[in-house]
């Protein structure tokens, strides 16, 4: 893992690395019969509607134009902002106390996350203590681009003060990982806390 240019910094994503993410999960309790549940899901085609909430449209905006598409689902949709909260999960397992132990070292910490910026400040300020470990985190729905387009990489670097190679940036989205190796980044794909604690010894970190 080494290279000429050794790693720095270590800059993280948010959902399934930092904290669980399941909205399918939330999904279920809305709407417990798999076959009306998938039919809403395809109806209003959420998922790649979310992806407008994460890069950077206004909640009320987009819930109100759907709603008016999709009469029927409008209290499904309302849902999903109102208790959007609902779909975060628990911190995942070992990884907050890498993050301590990396901040207790003094090796700086970064995010870049694609979320909604009406999810991301009530998310953001509930776990304010975990994140005043971060020196900065981007937010795709504040800066209007969505990983893993190579702009908001380069973003996210200028602003950090860092070259790409001084990085390792942890996904766990191989689309996202590729795209931050695309740039220069050193990058690890998640997939628990074993192989990131692994990966930063490799890399000299802890």
């Amino acid at each position: 893992m080494s290279s000429l240019t050794p790693v720095t910094a270590v800059v993280f994503d948010v959902g399934n690395v930092l904290y669980g993410w399941d909205p399918e999960s939330f999904l279920a309790r809305q709407i417990p019969e798999d076959g009306a549940r998938l039919r809403f899901i395809e109806d209003v085609d959420l998922w790649s509607w979310h992806d407008t909430l994460d890069g950077g449209r206004p909640f009320d905006e987009a819930a109100a134009e759907l709603s008016e598409k999709f009469p029927d689902y409008s209290h499904l949709i309302a849902a999903w902002g109102g208790r959007f909260g609902e779909t975060i999960g628990d911190a995942v397992p070992g990884v907050h106390r890498i993050v301590e132990e990396l901040d207790r070292s003094g090796i700086p910490l970064f995010s870049i996350t694609n979320f909604s910026v009406d999810f991301w400040r009530p998310f953001r300020a509930k776990e304010e203590a975990f994140f005043s470990r971060f020196r900065d985190i981007v937010v795709s729905g504040e800066e209007k681009l969505l990983k893993p387009d190579p702009a908001l990489y380069y973003r996210a670097l200028d602003r950090f003060g860092l070259k790409p190679a001084e990085a390792l940036f942890v996904d766990d989205r191989r689309i996202n990982v590729e795209g931050a190796e695309a740039v220069g980044m050193k990058a690890h794909l998640f997939v628990d806390a074993k192989r990131l604690r692994r990966r930063l010894e490799q890399e000299g970190l802890l």
